[in-house]
């Protein structure tokens, strides 16, 4: 049959959207002969489809296999009946014959344009995915179009993409309206049956650290390093900095110029509190910072891996668990040590010796 329109089309198609004219044939091939057998009850063989868009033309043929006694006749035809079509056919040879489906203008067309639009969808979602693949980890500016019961949905880039934010992923207290800009962090890319998906979030540490990179030059440029961040998304976060130039105050780099910078990123959190902390690779040091705002007398390790107990006055107990031991456990995760945190009359009572060291309040915002 020729269709030199419909392979015009094809090619209309390769120079429009880029995609290869075979990658529609290889589908097509594949839906016409499903089309065949859902359309014919009759046993036609196995059916293969030639398509040649040099000249225009959609053949069908039936395949079967020449053997000593049929089990299949969809696939099998007799070496008796194999040489009434051709005397030279053997056993083993592969019996081809051309026809022509019934109804096929319409069958083909139908198929056709499935397949058309099939392959046109999932181009746009791999482009789609493609183009968001190495945005995972990064930092979004999106325009909010739907919420829901629980999601909210965020158009991302240039509008091809909807960014979801799940009830996990946001955070409490904050407000979300139709057609507010807001950043994002994406967390996950992936290719969905409707399309790409990017999920995002705001209540991921991951935000705040790329907040610090986008407001913090001295990050972007490598002077200074975030070495880890822990979250409780909307109440407090701590982040640890460190830079290898003794020449750069990493602290002051973060805070800003009267704490410009630092209170750019609250105000982008709603207010949420940022202790900046100073990294050490001595851990016992690392634990007194983490702790801030509190200020810690003392730090030993137990017995345990990554087991310490850190003494504070009996004043600032409170102040170094935190609400609903919230400080303590932002320094956990931020360290990865188990901390005991004892008061100082407490640990006078157990008998230990606190060593009284003098240190700097360690900075907070």
């Amino acid at each position: 049959m020729t269709n030199k329109d419909f392979f015009a089309a094809l090619a209309d198609l390769e120079k429009e959207k880029g995609i290869p004219q075979q990658v529609f044939l290889d589908a097509l091939e594949n839906a016409l002969v499903s089309a065949c057998k859902k359309q014919y009850t009759e046993a036609v063989g196995t059916v293969e489809i030639k398509l040649n868009p040099e000249r225009g033309t959609i053949d069908f043929f039936t395949v079967r296999n020449v053997v000593e006694e049929v089990a299949d006749r969809d696939s099998e035809i007799s070496l008796a009946d194999a040489q009434k079509i051709k005397k030279s056919y053997k056993i083993g040879d592969r019996v081809t014959e051309k026809f022509v489906p019934k109804d096929f203008s319409r069958i083909a067309a139908q198929t056709a344009k499935q397949v058309i639009l099939q392959k046109l969808n999932e181009t746009e979602r791999d482009a789609a995915v493609n183009e968001f693949s190495d945005k995972e980890g990064e930092l979004m500016v999106g325009v909010i179009r739907k919420i829901d019961a629980k999601n909210v949905y965020i158009e991302l880039g240039k509008g091809q993409v909807e960014g979801l934010m799940l009830p996990s992923d946001q955070v409490a207290g904050e407000k979300y309206n139709v057609n507010d800009k807001i950043k994002v962090f994406v967390k996950k890319v992936k290719n969905g049956f409707r399309g790409a998906q990017v999920l995002v979030s705001r209540a991921a540490p991951g935000l705040v650290k790329k907040l610090f990179e986008e407001e913090v030059p001295e990050i972007k440029q490598g002077t200074v390093i975030i070495k880890e961040v822990s979250r409780e998304a909307g109440a407090r976060t701590k982040i640890a900095i460190y830079s290898e130039d003794a020449r750069v105050d990493a602290i002051g780099a973060c805070v800003g110029n009267k704490g410009a910078r630092v209170n750019a990123i609250v105000d982008e959190l709603k207010g949420e509190k940022i202790d900046i902390i100073p990294w050490s690779e001595n851990p016992l040091e690392f634990i007194a910072k983490a702790l801030s705002p509190a200020k810690v007398i003392s730090v030993t390790q137990l017995e345990g891996e990554h087991t310490a107990m850190a003494v504070v006055p009996d004043d600032k107990l409170s102040l170094a668990i935190g609400k609903d031991g919230q400080n303590a456990r932002l320094a956990v995760r931020l360290t990865g040590w188990k901390i005991d945190v004892k008061s100082e009359s407490a640990a006078a009572k157990l008998g230990i010796d606190v060593q009284k060291e003098a240190e700097e309040e360690p900075n907070a915002e």
